[in-house]
């Protein structure tokens, strides 16, 4: 089974979210099926640094909007992601500074519908043109709306392989204007409500969802939350019109790159069976010593609350900012956030930091090391995402022993198993939920483990338990070959 990837970023080469660690794990654990996996990203100007050694396949003239672009088809090799990776290097489009999608000065790219149609036409053309890389793939696997379109371009081909799109977020829906798409030469009968027109705009996600064979998201709750006005985010519709080629698939972790008993970036190792409790402590010294915080034996007893993540309200941090004050007149209590986004955010978490100093540890960027050691050296990770596809930031911290307080939606829900007194007797709780949007369902769902949290014998079997879970991508890789297998057999 031949099965082409193509997406808009990949850790280690670019990584801005969850969709980079998928495309990292996914076609490793692909490969380690018998699977042959190519992903096909653009060439920015970080990813060409780091792939000096590169060889050229093929050039390809590709039309924009209103104009032509020579565009050279890289092989890059396997080094970087365990797979073969190919590159669409057009420098016009991709060789600049900055976040893949956003200037350095935090606003989008005004070309971004020029940038990413372009690199969907390419990738079709890869498809489909075996004198480019001497292999033809069965399936090709586009993700998000930045690939939206490769299922658009190879609709219209006769002979053509399967197609599967992703839905990893679908508030980011690649919304652009009909001059755009008149500048980009799209076939006109692309403008309807049937194909790309969107309540106006054109919607580059919609090609996806519209012209692939089978759709796909990252967990089976969010499959049916997006069918509904809630959270469909005006595709509900056009969903609920397509669920009969719609699945679920739960997104999985790299267990080699989370890891607590090797994880290169922690000062101490541990796993569910070795020094879990030593481990936990070590870490949370490090972690406390890093941040300004005091590291006492009083601190290192006292409850450390984490939190990674944009600095958005899908993530909840408008919760989280109102929840601040109460959760720290527990006057033991510490929060460590690590997290950049919204400038409003930003400020009002300095504001706090600076009010309650010591007590709030706050570092605003990312850093995949301090991310590492959050995970590891906190007691109780917080997730009070508004929606959350699938989530990932909860896998990791029941993979380091950090039992989550998440919002009971999408994949928290499918992945977090609430630590009623039910499920703690019959062993397995892993966390805790809140069900209502608010900052007083949160502070409530942090009060039960809080109150857990000092009754050790109780904590310490809910953090193995944690520990326990199995959330690599063997299972979910198995899953999507079944689905590749299917459409491909026509």
């Amino acid at each position: 089974m031949k099965i082409l990837f193509a997406a808009s970023e990949a850790y280690p080469l670019v990584k801005t979210g969850g969709l980079g660690d998928v495309i990292h794990a996914l076609p490793r654990a692909l490969r380690r099926l018998g699977a042959d996996v190519r992903v096909v990203l653009p060439a920015y100007r970080m990813v060409l640094e780091q792939t000096a050694s590169v060889r050229f396949a093929g050039w390809l003239q590709l039309p924009g909007a209103g104009r032509l672009h020579d565009v050279r088809i890289l092989e890059a090799g396997s080094r970087h992601l365990g797979v073969p990776l190919l590159l669409v290097d057009a420098p016009l489009l991709f060789d600049r500074p900055g976040n893949p999608y956003l200037h350095p000065e935090g606003y989008n790219w005004h070309d971004n519908a020029e940038r990413f149609t372009v690199f969907s036409r390419a990738v079709a053309r890869m498809a489909l043109d075996t004198s480019l890389t001497g292999w033809r793939p069965d399936v090709v696997h586009s993700h998000d709306w930045q690939a939206g379109l490769v299922s658009a371009f190879l609709a219209e081909a006769a002979e053509r392989p399967a197609t599967v799109f992703t839905i990893h977020n679908l508030s980011y829906a690649g919304i652009f204007s009909h001059q755009e798409f008149e500048q980009l030469g799209l076939p006109s009968d692309w403008w309807s409500p049937e194909a790309l027109e969107f309540f106006g705009n054109f919607s580059m996600l919609k090609g996806g969802i519209v012209f692939s064979d089978r759709v796909t998201t990252v967990s089976p709750t969010y499959a049916e939350e997006i069918q509904t006005p809630a959270f469909g985010y005006g595709f509900d519709g056009v969903l609920r019109a397509v669920r009969h080629k719609l699945t679920g698939i739960l997104n999985g972790i790299d267990p080699e790159l989370w890891n607590p008993a090797s994880d290169p970036y922690l000062p101490c190792h541990y796993s569910a069976r070795h020094r879990y409790l030593a481990g936990k402590r070590c870490n949370k010294a490090a972690l406390l010593e890093q941040l300004g915080g005091e590291k006492d034996d009083a601190a290192l007893s006292a409850p450390l609350l984490g939190f990674i993540g944009r600095l958005v309200e899908q993530k909840g941090v408008d919760l989280l900012l109102e929840a601040i004050p109460a959760l720290l007149r527990h006057p033991d209590l510490r929060l460590a956030v690590l997290g950049s986004g919204e400038a409003r955010f930003e400020g009002a978490l300095r504001e706090l930091a600076a009010a309650y100093p010591g007590r709030l540890l706050l570092a605003i960027g990312y850093s995949e090391a301090l991310s590492h050691r959050i995970e590891a050296g906190c007691d109780i990770f917080l997730m009070p995402s508004r929606f959350e596809p699938c989530g990932l930031n909860q896998l990791y911290s029941l993979r380091y022993g950090t039992p989550p307080v998440v919002h009971a939606v999408g994949g928290l829900a499918d992945t977090v198993v609430d630590a009623t007194p039910e499920n703690l007797a019959a062993g397995r709780a892993t966390g805790f939920h809140f069900h209502e949007p608010t900052a007083a369902a949160l502070v409530e769902a942090v009060e039960r483990a809080l109150a857990l949290y000092h009754d050790q014998r109780a904590w310490h079997r809910l953090m193995r338990t944690a520990m326990a879970q199995d959330f690599g991508w063997d299972r979910s890789a198995t899953r999507y070959l079944e689905l590749y297998r299917e459409i491909a057999a026509g």
